[in-house]
Formats: C-alpha cells, structure tokens, sequence
C-alpha cells in the first residue's frame, strides 16, 4: 500500500500541473482565445489609466458641443447630447463595469465554494444545501436578480450582492461535483485516517483541486456579470444618470437614435467587444485545464 507521503506526493502533483506558463502557452495556441486575452489587457489599461487617456472628464459637460459626430475635433468618439466627451465616459464606463463585475464574481465564489464544499463533504448537509440551490436555480437569473434590487433598492451596491447572490448555485453546483470525486481520491482517505481535520482536508487537499473549474466559471461568469449590470442599468435598476456606465448611456441614447445613433451604438459595442472577450477566454481556459470538462454557467 502507498504511504500518505507518496499519495500526498501525487496529489500535489495533480493540481501544480496547472502552471500559469503552460495555460498561457496553450491559450494562445488558440487564435480566439489570444484575441480575447489582447482585448482583456486592452480594456483593463484603458480602465486602469482613464484619467490619463481623456482630456476631458466623464461628467465635464459644454453645451455648444452636443451630439457631436465621431471623430469631431476633440471628441474622438463625439459628445451626447449634454456635451459630454463620449470616449472618456466609455474610459469611466470600463472601469465601472470591470469593478461590478469582478467584486460580483468574488462574492458569488466565496459563498458558492462555501456551500460547495460543505454540500459535497458532509453528507447530511447536502441535501438541505442542494434544494436551496435548486430554490435560487428555479428563478431565471435576470428575474433574481431585478427581485432582490427591487427588495433592496437601486444601486450599483446592491446590483453586486443581486449579481453575487445568482452566481451562488452554479458555482455551488461545480464546487460539490468535484468534491464528491476527490474525497473518494486514496489520498483524502489516508489524511483522513492519520487524523488530519476537516478543514484541513477541505481548504489544503481539496479545495486545490477544483480549481481548474473553477478558473473557467469565474471567467465566464465575468461576462454574464458585465452583461447584467448594463441590462439593469439599462432598465433604471443599477447606475442613476449621471454615472459614467455603459448599459445607462445606452438608455440615454436610445431617444437620440436618428439624429445620434453613436450614444448608444458605441457602449453597445463596448458590452459586446468585452462580453466576447471574456466568453472565448473562458473556452480557451476549459479545452486548456481539461477539454473533458463541463460547464454549466
């Protein structure tokens, strides 16, 4: 029979195989994939440096210059229709979304890894756990998350806990399913028999091994996050006017579609370039950390 140190030895082994130079390297194997990490980095220096990259600010408004055209001299992606300088508000913009949706996919892992882990370890926790996290499944996600800022109020605040709060049960869902394989691993049962604690095993032995599903579901769930933050701010639900975010511009532009068609058109483009990015990123990390594996997101 192996000793615990060898069986240690190979576990540790396992999930070190995802090195971050071996997953880049594979990543840019594919073209779509590489594109997408090009239009991340992109987004995130543009979001980092806004304050340096516009020569005006996101709410800095002049009305002798409204609704101006694209490529108007100083306004490189023109005005809408206060005058505001349209490139810096979608500089600003980036920055809002990439924070809403990054603190939202924290949140949403730090409870679903929590009720994952338990539902998968403790046998008599995971049924009570699982049927409240087919409870939070049974409500389209959209329609969750418009009920608990509809509960709390609007605010980019409580669109984060709204966005966090849907992303619980599938990342619960992922999390339990790779616990009830690796705590049957020999390696779990002889921690288990020379006395390791629970949270021992839990946090050190199998919390590293879900990781490679995990990286792809926070990845994928940063574009559905974007997403749903511009979807409500668009509905009057997230960002009040005159918060520099791309789902409220669109809104704003909306009434302006044939004489502006560029104040909606380009945040547009925005969601969209960074909901692709972040979507192909996700594909290229899951064929890259385990082609077999399956998401649900």
């Amino acid at each position: 029979m192996s000793s615990v140190a060898e069986l240690k030895g190979k576990e540790q082994k396992s999930w070190k195989e995802y090195r971050p130079i071996r997953i880049l390297r594979d990543l840019m194997k594919n073209k779509l994939s590489a594109i997408g990490l090009v239009i991340i980095a992109l987004i995130l220096i543009a979001a980092l440096f806004a304050p340096l990259l516009s020569s005006h600010g996101p709410y800095e408004q002049n009305l002798s210059t409204t609704k101006l055209a694209v490529g108007s001299e100083g306004h490189i992606l023109g005005t809408d229709n206060y005058g505001r300088d349209l490139w810096s508000r979608m500089l600003h913009g980036a920055r809002l979304s990439l924070l809403v949706g990054l603190s939202s996919v924290v949140i949403g892992l730090i409870g679903g890894i929590s009720l994952g882990l338990l539902a998968g370890y403790y046998r008599k926790l995971d049924a009570f756990i699982m049927r409240f996290v087919d409870l939070l499944f049974a409500f389209p996600g959209i329609l969750l998350a418009m009920l608990i800022i509809a509960m709390l109020g609007t605010s980019l605040v409580n669109v984060i806990i709204a966005i966090s709060i849907w992303s619980i049960p599938g990342c619960a869902r992922i999390v339990r399913g790779s616990v009830l394989s690796i705590k049957k691993q020999e390696y779990i049962l002889a921690m288990k028999t020379v006395g390791a604690s629970d949270a021992r095993i839990l946090l050190k032995h199998i919390l590293p091994n879900c990781t490679a599903p995990l990286i792809v579901f926070a990845t994928m769930r940063m574009a559905t996050a974007i997403l749903s933050t511009s979807a409500l701010s668009y509905l009057g639900l997230g960002a009040q006017p005159p918060t520099a975010e791309w789902g409220a511009m669109i809104a704003a532009g909306q009434d302006f579609m044939w004489e502006a068609p560029h104040m909606a058109i380009i945040p547009g483009f925005g969601i969209m370039l960074t909901v692709f990015a972040f979507n192909v990123v996700g594909d290229g990390l899951r064929d890259a950390l385990d082609p077999n594996m399956d998401m649900n997101v």
